[in-house]
């Protein structure tokens, strides 16, 4: 398969998801610290009309074993694993929970002869949802509950033979080590030279490095990013200026529209604001180009 991932706006060719599984639709939302807009009976109907969406934007699916090994979260597939130009990085989650989702991964990247170059081992951890490419030789890393020091130090010592530069910064506590607040839970990239951010959170350093690599920054309104659970924040970009989003933020929609972007929506309040994961964490990119 031909795979390769540097950006997070490249045009979107090829993506890895899971179908909703019995362990998600019989999950223990206080188990699993989901919140109570959390619908397991319409979780099927969201999916199948999100990766429908990508379908739209001539996405190639390709589906994960479906045996999720118990880990209802398995469903966001972006984060036990990270893509790069040259194969696959095996990731290993902080949320005690999802402990050896990356093994679902190796089994798929081995399925479809995709090389795995790495994997973060021992005890260190990190989640590629604290991961975003900035551009094709600079990734960044957010240091929280879910990705230690540890998994960072281990990241660095396999991209940085690849030339990448990489920045690292500090999260926010925010709801506390239980809840999920990624990286991507502060920033989108949008389009080549645009990123939706939620400003309060984002760390000076990297709102430095935006401006410094002229970024136009569309600030994320604090009521939406407040009643979705950081979600609203959460943004797929499918190509550059084009992207999905969920549906119900009209002030965010609007923020975005106004700065140029075509938003698509779905209605995925009941799977990705129940359950802590936005369209982007919802996607394994295997290809963008």
């Amino acid at each position: 398969m031909i795979y390769g991932v540097s950006s997070m706006t490249d045009p979107l060719k090829k993506v890895a998801v899971m179908k909703p599984s019995f362990s998600l639709k019989n999950a223990d939302p206080f188990k699993w610290n989901y919140g109570p807009k959390f619908k397991p009976e319409k979780i099927d109907k969201i999916h199948s009309s999100f990766v429908s969406l990508l379908e739209d934007d001539g996405v190639e699916i390709f589906w994960m074993n479906e045996d999720d090994q118990g880990i209802a979260d398995a469903i966001f597939t972006y984060d036990a694993s990270l893509m790069t130009k040259k194969g696959a990085i095996l990731m290993s989650p902080g949320k005690p929970l999802r402990a050896g989702e990356q093994n679902i991964h190796r089994k798929f990247y081995e399925k479809h002869n995709i090389p795995i170059i790495g994997s973060i081992q021992g005890p260190a951890f990190a989640e590629a949802g604290d991961t975003l490419w900035l551009d094709d030789k600079t990734l960044i890393i957010g240091r929280g509950f879910r990705t230690t020091q540890k998994g960072i130090s281990q990241l660095k010592n396999i991209v940085s033979p690849l030339g990448i530069e990489v920045h690292v910064f500090d999260l926010p506590v925010y709801s506390g080590a239980q809840a999920c607040l990624h990286l991507m839970s502060l920033i989108s990239l949008v389009d080549d030279k645009k990123a939706l951010v939620y400003m309060p959170f984002l760390p000076v350093g990297l709102y430095k490095l935006l401006l410094k690599k002229e970024f136009t920054l569309i600030q994320a309104p604090v009521e939406e990013y407040e009643s979705s659970n950081t979600l609203s924040a959460n943004v797929l970009a499918t190509s550059p200026g084009n992207c999905i989003m969920i549906d119900g933020l009209a002030d965010t929609q609007a923020s975005l529209s106004d700065a140029g972007i075509n938003v698509k929506v779905f209605k995925g309040e009941e799977l990705c604001v129940g359950c802590e994961g936005g369209p982007t964490c919802l996607t394994r990119p295997l290809l963008r180009q």
